[in-house]
């Protein structure tokens, strides 16, 4: 599913440009990604294992630092800046009702994590990759750096491309007390790193270890290279993660969770159009199409409703089918919806597949059952809605009168053959 556009302010003011993820389910729980030193929300690992994250049921945020990508400012403030922004995207989310539980960072983001971590009331864990146990470490991949801070701007060489730093970054980042706020982080910490990181060493992961306390892991990345460029390693990351995140996360459930008669929707600040149904045991997302401003994450309402009829279709056929003992092996159903015009009504078209050995006469015996399902009675001889407003904070929800679904069914079978003995409610 495509991302979804997140700007918001920083402390400073500054509007700094992210992406949010989500898969194809609910998140679970929301995520913050911090990209590494000079990168942007664009590289590939902090690509990659978002929406990796995504599909495993996280919605996750990965955001430009000031000064880079499409963010305001200027870059090279020093590690306080990236902290600072850390932290308003943490904010920004929280208000947007994403309830950041996890921070995720790469490289100098894992440092930015860290340090921001202790800034987040709401998060719960901390997952930092290849990331550099103390921040001044960034000097040793910088070359043409003053050793004198000076007034203004630095102009510096990293990994060959040009860039200005601030005159305070050195002192900036001397200042950095990272032993100390990983030793009081009091959030779980999973360390991923690969032995063979030539930019940032093993020892970092080490330092980082003995410095926290439990509860904390660590996980080797094997020959991965320290930008994480093989997917097969951001793939092998995201569920690592997302197995041992799912220990720490608090639920995401509604306010007051529905009752399996009430049915309960809800908009989830994604796209918009896209909310989360809770239906019984059943929790999904309802989208629109792109082509008419959705982000196409779920079916669409008219989808849902086609989906009502072809499974009540299906449901009432297989009660009729066993009733009468004849050999239904599948039914399927397929529904298309046509939209109403000046001129016409919806149309819905409704294409039953019926498996096993039946006859001639059973076959359209179970077509005429299926025009008597509860559903298609409702879509055609209409039904009525109520509507008023809920009162704030939300009741409990009153169960849904659908009239007995299974009694609907077995009512339609009965038609046919009153005097059979009626299949038990499973």
């Amino acid at each position: 599913m495509p991302g979804v556009r997140f700007d918001f302010e920083n402390a400073a003011g500054r509007r700094l440009s992210g992406v949010l993820e989500t898969g194809a389910s609910p998140p679970r729980a929301y995520v913050v990604f911090a990209h590494c030193f000079t990168c942007d929300k664009r590289a590939l690992a902090a690509v990659r294992i978002s929406r990796a994250l995504a599909d495993k049921g996280f919605g996750v945020l990965r955001f430009d630092f000031t000064g880079l990508g499409e963010s305001e400012g200027d870059f090279g403030e020093g590690l306080s800046s990236d902290v600072a922004d850390v932290a308003s995207a943490v904010e920004a989310m929280n208000a947007a009702g994403h309830e950041v539980q996890v921070l995720v960072g790469h490289s100098f983001g894992g440092a930015a994590v860290l340090a921001a971590a202790g800034q987040c009331p709401t998060v719960r864990a901390v997952a930092v990759l290849n990331a550099p146990a103390s921040a001044e470490h960034v000097l040793r991949n910088i070359e043409g750096l003053p050793a004198e801070a000076q007034d203004g701007r630095v102009p510096v060489e990293i990994a060959g491309r040009a860039f200005e730093l601030s005159a305070s970054f050195i002192s900036d980042l001397a200042q950095q007390d990272q032993a100390q706020r990983i030793s009081h982080l009091k959030r779980a910490l999973l360390i991923l790193h690969a032995p063979r990181d030539e930019v940032v060493g093993i020892d970092n992961a080490t330092e980082i270890f003995v410095a926290a306390r439990h509860p904390k892991s660590f996980i080797s990345l094997d020959d991965a290279d320290h930008l994480l460029t093989d997917k097969a390693d951001t793939d092998y990351a995201a569920a690592v993660i997302a197995a041992w995140a799912a220990r720490y996360l608090t639920a995401s459930e509604p306010a007051e969770a529905p009752s399996r008669e009430a049915v309960r929707v809800e908009e989830t600040g994604g796209g918009k159009f896209q909310v989360t149904v809770w239906a019984g045991p059943a929790r999904f997302l309802a989208d629109e199409p792109t082509e008419v401003g959705g982000l196409d994450s779920g079916p669409s309402p008219y989808d849902l409703l086609g989906a009502a009829l072809g499974a009540c279709t299906a449901m009432t056929c297989r009660l009729y089918a066993d009733r009468k003992g004849w050999s239904l092996d599948k039914v399927s159903v397929e529904v298309t919806h046509e939209a109403r015009t000046t001129r016409s009504k919806d149309r819905f078209v409704r294409e039953i597949g019926l498996e096993g050995e039946l006859d001639a006469d059973q076959t359209a015996r179970l077509i005429e059952i299926a025009e008597k399902c509860p559903v298609h009675r409702t879509l055609t001889e209409g039904a009525e809605v109520t509507t008023r407003a809920r009162p704030a904070p939300a009741p409990t929800l009153a169960p849904l009168d659908t009239g007995d679904h299974f009694a609907r069914m077995t009512e339609a079978c009965d038609e046919d053959d009153p005097n059979a003995p009626c299949p038990q409610d499973p």
